[in-house]
């Protein structure tokens, strides 16, 4: 009995924060905050992504393009940009959802802002113009979806501005490190024949000459 009784106080809690944020800027603005949440639920699963996914993919691929026997055919230049391809597109394949969000954000908060001062104007013509304070509260309220949908609109396009340089920086290192890496390669195989040390070519010719027999 003291848990049913509890569990209508708690969703009441837990829905109240909410009930205020529409009380204070209308349903949109409810809106806005879920795609600023997914947004960012966005933003963070590509941070992830690039640490847990990415990087060690990137190792993979640098670590079977030197595997290859050969590395400057026409074959085998397409076939490693086929793979950086995929590789980087698996990077920004989130890239036009989030432009989409970002776009939304402030037309929802504009939707808001229009909706809010259609029901002013509609309490106006019931209560009249005398009401100065009524009607300031009501602008105040209607303008809030539009600061929180630019708000969120401005933090997005930050976030989506950095990811570009991002992959348009890979873009180009991954390039450089595959030829840094085939070099490295290369440079690092010890050479079939070494030299010989001097002290052995001396005893080599020594005994060369102490083997042919004297001239009579």
């Amino acid at each position: 009995m003291p848990d049913l009784l509890a569990s209508p106080s708690l969703l009441a809690g837990v829905l109240s924060p909410i009930m205020r944020l529409v009380d204070s800027g209308g349903p949109l603005i409810v809106v806005i905050c879920l795609i600023a949440m997914l947004l960012f639920g966005l933003a963070l699963e590509r941070g992830l992504y690039w640490q847990l996914v990415h990087r060690p993919a990137r190792q993979q691929l640098i670590h079977d393009w030197v595997a290859r026997t050969e590395h400057h055919s026409w074959s085998a230049l397409t076939h490693r940009e086929v793979l950086t391809r995929a590789l980087l597109s698996r990077l920004r394949a989130p890239l036009p959802w989030l432009k989409l969000l970002v776009m939304i954000c402030p037309l929802a908060g504009l939707l808001g802002t229009v909706t809010g001062m259609i029901h002013v104007f509609d309490s106006l013509a019931i209560a009249g113009t005398g009401q100065a304070r009524a009607m300031a509260d009501g602008v105040a309220r209607a303008t809030l979806p539009t600061l929180a949908g630019m708000a969120v609109a401005v933090v997005g396009l930050l976030f989506v501005t950095r990811f570009e340089r991002v992959v348009r920086r890979e873009d180009q290192r991954l390039h450089d490190r595959l030829a840094r890496a085939v070099d490295d390669a290369r440079s690092g195989e010890s050479p079939t024949r070494e030299p010989q040390p001097a002290a052995h070519r001396a005893a080599g010719s020594v005994s060369s000459d102490t083997s042919e027999p004297p001239h009579a």
